[in-house]
């Protein structure tokens, strides 16, 4: 068996001294370029790797940092990982990510393997609301788009964002409307819904507005809508806005399969702004959030390691694409 190439091994091949190997391997700055390039072609030609547990053995941390989502087979979730990962490889990190299947137990499982683990810092998208809990290590904690426990969390403004909703169906000039909130248990389904409704309210008394609730996918979306729309005419609303893409998306297909024109008959919206939501037919009226500007900020306040950092909040925009246009009784 060929001998495993060591640091020593690639100090004699660049010329320099194993000191030198380790500055680059750190990547500090202060090497000169000419013995960085050295040492890199070094490395290539022997093929060395640096020996992650050892290093972690040393310094009590990984170049990996931990994510945890509640669901990976939602596009959003999805789209938030490939952010998150592409943030820590420019800072030299890897991403080890966990999916929780919106399970308390699945969720504390993770944490616990990544903090075993030395990973340099954890970010967690919560299955749901949590007691207010602060696990016993100094590793930091970042709480993504749903708090986790009582860690700092980086979000949308979700209930600003609902709100700018509220006002497109509102001057479309929508007055029967259905809102398909997500999960009570989390703070993201609790806003989006409040923002919606206070704003709605705050529009005038002329809205006849219903209230429904599933979870943020798309079989939720499809069932609320297939029973609204299963009622005559004149008693189902003109409007369904939807608290995630994936519930629009089913309300569309619902939709469709009762032969009901969108936007012409029924106007629909979404949330989040995942890629699905321009390739369906119409597409979609949605909440873009700023996913990638999230995810970056997430990593980032790892690597700033606050003592006590502060929940962030960021502003979204509306999309306007062709699920949504002027009730019927509007058209000329």
């Amino acid at each position: 068996m060929d001998k495993i190439p060591t640091v020593k091994d690639v100090a004699v091949e660049a010329g320099v001294s194993v000191g030198t190997v380790s500055r680059v391997l750190a990547g500090e700055a202060a090497v000169k370029q000419a013995l960085r390039d050295k040492v890199n072609d070094a490395i290539s030609t022997l093929g060395y790797r640096p020996n992650v547990m050892a290093r972690a053995l040393r310094t009590s941390k990984t170049d990996v940092i931990g994510l945890i989502v509640p669901d990976i087979t939602n596009p959003f979730f999805g789209q938030m990982a490939a952010s998150a990962e592409i943030a820590a490889s420019e800072h030299k990190h890897s991403l080890m990510l966990g999916s929780s299947h919106n399970d308390h137990a699945a969720e504390r499982s993770h944490m616990l393997a990544f903090l075993d683990r030395s990973v340099r810092g954890i970010i967690v998208v919560a299955a749901s609301d949590s007691p207010a809990v602060r696990l016993k290590s100094s590793v930091p904690i970042i709480s993504l788009d749903r708090r986790f426990g009582s860690y700092p969390l980086v979000s949308t403004n979700h209930a600003q964002a609902a709100a700018l909703v509220a006002d497109h169906l509102f001057e479309l000039g929508h007055r029967r409307i259905a809102y398909i909130s997500g999960p009570v248990d989390t703070e993201a389904g609790r806003a989006r819904r409040d923002g919606f409704v206070k704003r709605i309210k705050a529009l005038g008394d002329t809205v006849d507005l219903e209230i429904f609730y599933g979870k943020f996918d798309y079989e939720s979306g499809e069932a609320v809508a297939r029973m609204l729309l299963s009622r005559p005419t004149g008693q189902r609303p003109t409007a369904i806005a939807a608290a995630s893409d994936q519930q629009a998306i089913g309300a569309l297909r619902a939709a469709r399969d009762l032969g009901i024109d969108i936007p012409r008959e029924l106007s629909v919206t979404g949330f989040d702004d995942i890629h699905l939501a321009n390739l369906v037919v119409p597409r979609l009226t949605t909440v873009h959030q700023p996913t990638d500007e999230l995810a970056r900020r997430a990593v980032e306040l790892l690597f700033e390691a606050k003592p006590d950092p502060g929940d962030e909040a960021m502003s979204a925009t509306l999309v306007v694409r062709g699920s949504t246009g002027p009730p019927a009784h509007n058209h000329t």
